[in-house]
C-alpha cells in the first residue's frame, strides 16, 4: 500500500475522486470512457460487481464533483486573499464606527486598525450576526435550551481564539476546554476547525463540541463539501451499515493507510479531529460521572457532528455514547445513504440520543447533494423546519428536498423579497436584536438571485432557535418521521 492509499477494511465498497490527477485530458475519459475504473483519478473496490454499470450511471456526478474540487485547487490562493481582505475591512468598518468615522479618523490621524487575533475580531460569518449573549429567557431545563446554546456555540466556532475565550467566560459563564485546528490527512494541511467548553447546566456538568462549517472564502471547506467519494461503512468482516459522504469522513480525521484504527497514535504537528475530541472527552467524562456532552455544528459542521457517533459506535464506545446528549445542526448537508440513515436512527433510538436537524427555509445545503436514484443520498432524524416568519414545524423532509424545482422558482423569490423586507421591519417591530447588519442586506438583494444563499447563513437560525415554542420541542416526541408533520402555532 502506498502512502497515498487509505487502508479501507472499515469499507465493504467505495468509490473515491482524486481531483489532484484530474487533467483535462480526463474530461473526455470521465464521460465517454469503457474503462473508466482503470483511471488514476477514480478508484473503486476491486469486489465491486456494479463499477461499470454504477460508473455510467454517475458520470455526470462524478464529472461535476471533480471538476468543481479542481477548480476549488486552483482558486483556493486567491479566494483566501479575497476573504481576508473582505474580512479585515468589515472589522475596520466596525472598529472606527462606520465608514464616515473611518474617513474621519483618517483626517485626524486617529485610525484604529483591526488585530485578526483580537477577541474584538470577528470572522465574515460573524459578521452577520454580532450577538453573543445566551438568551436569559432560555434557562437550563427548559426544553429549549440545548438548542438555544447549540446555535450559538456553532456561531462562535468561526471566530478565533480570543474571541472564544471572552465569549465563553465573561458571555456564557462557561470554561473553554479548548480551540482546534485538525489535520486531514487528504488535503494535506489543517482544514477542520473546532472547539469545546463546559459549563453547569441544572444538576449535571455539561460539555458542548462545535465543529466549524463551511466558511465562505475556503476553497478547502468547500472541497471537503462537494467530494462526492463515498465509503460503504461495515462493523468488522459483518454487517454493513450503508454508505457515507467520503468528503466528511476526511474531513472528521479519516486516515490515510489506517483508516479508522481504535488505537491511533498521536502526532502534535497533525491532530486528528475524531481521536482527539474522543480521548478528551473519555478523560473529561471518566473524571465526572454527572457529565454528559452535546455536538453542534452549522453547514460541514453539522456533517461531522452527526458523524462523530457514527465513528464512536463503530468503535464500539459504550462510555461516550451513553453519555452523548443530543446532537444539533444547523444548515446540515446530507452525510449518508437510506441504510446508513436507518442504522443511525436505531443507533441514536437505542442511546436515547436527541438528534434535532434545524432548516431554515429555502437554505440550499439542507438540501444537497440531492436525493434521487443516482445521488443516493438521504436525509434521516426529526427535522424543526421553520419558515421565512421563523414558525417552526416537525417535518421528515424539508419542503423542496432538492432545491432546483422549477415550481418552486417563483415562490423562493417572492420570499426573498420579503426577508429583504424584513430585516428593517423587524428592526422595529421586534427590537434590535432582529437588526441585520449592512453586509447581510447586502446578501440579501444577492439573495433575489439566489434565494437558497443568505438563507444558510446562521442569523436567521439563531432567530430561528429565539423565536421558537416550548410547544414545538414538546411535539417531538409524538411524531414520527414517516412525513407526518406538526404546526407550531
Amino acid at each position: 500500500m502506498s502512502d497515498e492509499e487509505c487502508n479501507k477494511q472499515f469499507a465493504s465498497d467505495y468509490l473515491l475522486l482524486d481531483p489532484e490527477k484530474f487533467g483535462i485530458f480526463e474530461l473526455y475519459h470521465i464521460l465517454f470512457s469503457s474503462d473508466l475504473e482503470n483511471r488514476d483519478f477514480i478508484k473503486r473496490h476491486p469486489e465491486a460487481k456494479d463499477c461499470q454499470k454504477q460508473n455510467d450511471k454517475h458520470r455526470w456526478i462524478m464529472f461535476a464533483s471533480l471538476v468543481a474540487q479542481k477548480l476549488l485547487l486552483c482558486t483556493a490562493v486567491p479566494m483566501a486573499g479575497v476573504g481576508s481582505g473582505i474580512e479585515y475591512w468589515l472589522n475596520l468598518l466596525r472598529v472606527n464606527s462606520s465608514f464616515f468615522g473611518l474617513i474621519k479618523n483618517f483626517v485626524q490621524g486617529k485610525v484604529v486598525y483591526p488585530n485578526k487575533e483580537s477577541a474584538s475580531f470577528i470572522s465574515f460569518t460573524g459578521s452577520m450576526d454580532r450577538r453573543v449573549e445566551l438568551d436569559q429567557s432560555i434557562r437550563p431545563g427548559d426544553c429549549r435550551y440545548y438548542g438555544a446554546l447549540a446555535v450559538m456555540a456553532a456561531k462562535a466556532s468561526y471566530e478565533n481564539k480570543a474571541y472564544l475565550e471572552k465569549t465563553v467566560k465573561d458571555h456564557w459563564n462557561m470554561d473553554l476546554l479548548g480551540s482546534f485546528d485538525f489535520y486531514n490527512h487528504f488535503q494535506r494541511k489543517a482544514t477542520t476547525q473546532a472547539f469545546m467548553c463546559r459549563g453547569k447546566c441544572a444538576d449535571e456538568e455539561l460539555i458542548v463540541v462545535a465543529f466549524r462549517g463551511t466558511e465562505t472564502f475556503d476553497a478547502d471547506a468547500w472541497s471537503s463539501d462537494i467530494d462526492l467519494s463515498w465509503y460503504e461503512l461495515r462493523e468488522g468482516k459483518g454487517k454493513v451499515h450503508g454508505k457515507v459522504h467520503g468528503g466528511f469522513m476526511k474531513a472528521l480525521g479519516l486516515q490515510k493507510r489506517q483508516g479508522w484504527p481504535l488505537k491511533h497514535q498521536k502526532d502534535e504537528k497533525k491532530p486528528l479531529a475524531y481521536y482527539v475530541i474522543r480521548d478528551m472527552l473519555r478523560e473529561l467524562l471518566q473524571a465526572n460521572e454527572n457529565a454528559k456532552f452535546i455536538i453542534t455544528g452549522h453547514s460541514l459542521g453539522g456533517a461531522l457532528a452527526i458523524l462523530f457517533p457514527a465513528i464512536l459506535a463503530f468503535h464500539e464506545d459504550d462510555l461516550l455514547l451513553k453519555r452523548l446528549k443530543g446532537i444539533y445542526t444547523f444548515g446540515q448537508p446530507r452525510v449518508g445513504d437510506q441504510q446508513f440513515g436507518d442504522y443511525m436512527e436505531g443507533l441514536l433510538k437505542s442511546y436515547k440520543i436527541q438528534y434535532l436537524r434545524y432548516v431554515y427555509c429555502n437554505d440550499i445545503v439542507p438540501r444537497l447533494p440531492y436525493d434521487d436514484k443516482s445521488f443516493l443520498f438521504k436525509h434521516f432524524g426529526k427535522c424543526l423546519y421553520f419558515n421565512s416568519f421563523y414558525k417552526g414545524r416537525v417535518v421528515a423532509e424539508e419542503p423542496n428536498k432538492n432545491y432546483f424545482s422549477p415550481v418552486y422558482m417563483i415562490p423562493q423569490t417572492l420570499n426573498a423579497i420579503w426577508e429583504l423586507i424584513r430585516g428593517f421591519y423587524y428592526t422595529y417591530s421586534k427590537g434590535p436584536n432582529y437588526k441585520e447588519p449592512g453586509i447581510l442586506q447586502v446578501l440579501r438583494f444577492i439573495g433575489l438571485a439566489i434565494p437558497g444563499l443568505p438563507a444558510h447563513m446562521l442569523k436567521d437560525y439563531v432567530n430561528a432557535c429565539l423565536s421558537a415554542s416550548s410547544e414545538l420541542y414538546t411535539q417531538l416526541d409524538n411524531h414520527q418521521t414517516n412525513g407526518l408533520s406538526l404546526n407550531q402555532d
